[in-house]
């Protein structure tokens, strides 16, 4: 172990560029077809006073955070940059202190601003999310250390009364690559699609299958058992064919309104012979019920038969131990949700034992700095594979400036690859390879085109 670094946040640039997806992706009670991500430029000054820059990237996504039907997709942005906003005040006003520091000394304060403006923790999370993988991009880079390096010698400060963190941190291992689970959407083709894209990307499952080699997905459920299960035989009749064993995570969504509906589901899925080796395939069930309902009930008896997890009710800190005690056998890991909670809920899946684990999930993060980070992050917890939607539902990084691809794929051959003139996320037999992650940084070797971007207005 290292000591932690001390520093001060002098100052923050937030930017913005809108993605445009090739295919819509539903998810829950949305459709999406583009959507703004975020960009931070974070500078540091370590207490010795040198000064560097550190950089983040997340998408500004709808109906994820907050999933009130009232709200259009433009306020739910707001609400993002306004959580934005307040982190923003909170750390370069807040002095000295180590990467943890500044979250853990920020974190009630931030839920409590965006409390009063009617906004809940998911979405107040979102602010310090993006920002501490700036911060801590910086400090590597200022330290000459990878991520990897950083975390494990607890360069950042983490702690907790829960655990000895240091142990735990010490012990972590990254691989050299990850496999990449595909997201099959509600609205996805899944052997013909009666709306092609023709952009020289695979379009329906079973093109993703030929062209990628997967052999890990994630099934996303509508809440309606005809409809789902009708679905369900047509996508397992796809994945049979796949000559090795596949596997599966099922994704509610937050469509349940009980455990009744999702035993319904899993009882469905049980007595429908073509559906065998589908169920036999299943790993776990993110979420299924909405958050409403999520934390009240016990689903002790669903994760018997297939291990439950909670996600989009991780709103807060104390979130999973409390859904543990509700039968809860998994948690979520989402870079949007925020780094230090990922850590956090790693090291309880230690310490409480077998049978607890976490899972890595995607909000469609995009090529460049967010993929990274993510892949970089999900990797040194030793999750072996992860939710991959951003590259399918996004033609690589068109749209983006010439340069700026050039320069991602000169650092980062091994992740990406030209192909019909845009840099894309290179899968092969259905995993990413990692290996230059580990360099001095955030698992970032070059810079997105600031200036290619607008300023991020404010609310």
């Amino acid at each position: 172990m290292t000591d932690p670094i001390r520093l001060s946040v002098r100052e923050v640039q937030l930017f913005e560029r809108d993605v445009t997806l090739r295919l819509p992706f539903r998810f829950g009670v949305v459709t999406l077809t583009e959507s703004p991500q975020a960009f931070a430029r974070v500078r540091v000054q370590s207490a010795d006073g040198r000064e560097g820059w550190g950089i983040s990237a997340e998408m500004l996504a709808p109906k994820w955070f907050d999933k009130n039907l009232e709200l259009s997709n433009e306020e739910n942005f707001q609400q993002l940059r306004n959580a934005l906003a307040d982190a923003t005040a909170l750390y370069t006003g807040g002095g000295e202190s180590t990467p943890f520091g500044f979250y853990r000394a920020n974190y009630d304060e931030q839920i409590r601003r965006c409390g009063e403006r009617g906004d809940g923790p998911l979405v107040a999370c979102y602010g310090p999310a993006v920002l501490d993988r700036a911060v801590l991009d910086a400090v590597c880079r200022l330290q000459d250390v990878s991520f990897y390096r950083a975390v494990r010698t607890n360069l950042c400060g983490i702690d907790s009364d829960e655990m000895e963190m240091a142990p735990f941190l010490a012990a972590l291992r990254p691989a050299g690559r990850i496999h990449a689970r595909h997201t099959v959407g509600m609205v996805d083709p899944i052997r013909a699609n009666p709306e092609p894209v023709d952009d020289g990307l695979p379009e329906t499952l079973a093109e993703v299958i030929a062209a990628y080699g997967h052999r890990y997905f994630k099934i996303k459920v509508g809440g309606d058992l005809s409809a789902d299960l009708a679905r369900l035989v047509e996508i397992a009749e796809v994945l049979d064919e796949i000559p090795d064993d596949y596997v599966i995570s099922l994704d509610g969504n937050e469509q349940y309104q009980d455990v009744a509906g999702v035993a319904a589901l899993m009882d469905g899925i049980a007595a429908e012979p073509v559906l065998a080796r589908f169920d036999q395939s299943i790993l776990f069930v993110e979420q299924p019920m909405t958050r409403a309902v999520a934390l009240d009930v016990d689903v002790s008896a669903l994760s018997e038969r297939k291990p439950v997890i909670v996600d989009e009710s991780d709103a807060t800190l104390d979130t999973f131990p409390k859904a543990r005690a509700l039968g809860y056998r998994g948690v979520s890991s989402k870079t949007c949700k925020g780094l230090y909670k990922s850590i956090i809920n790693a090291a309880r899946c230690a310490h409480w034992g077998q049978g607890y684990f976490m899972s890595a999930e995607d909000l469609t993060t995009q090529a460049g700095v967010s993929v990274q980070q993510d892949l970089a992050l999900v990797n040194l917890l030793g999750i072996r594979h992860v939710e991959r939607n951003g590259h399918h539902y996004v033609n690589g990084m068109s749209g983006i400036p010439e340069g700026e691809q050039a320069a991602f794929l000169a650092a980062h051959p091994d992740i990406y690859h030209s192909a019909d003139g845009v840099v894309r996320l290179t899968i092969r037999d259905g995993q990413i390879d990692l290996g230059s992650l580990d360099r001095p940084g955030f698992a970032v070797g070059a810079e997105p085109d600031f200036t290619a971007m607008r300023e991020m207005p404010h609310g």
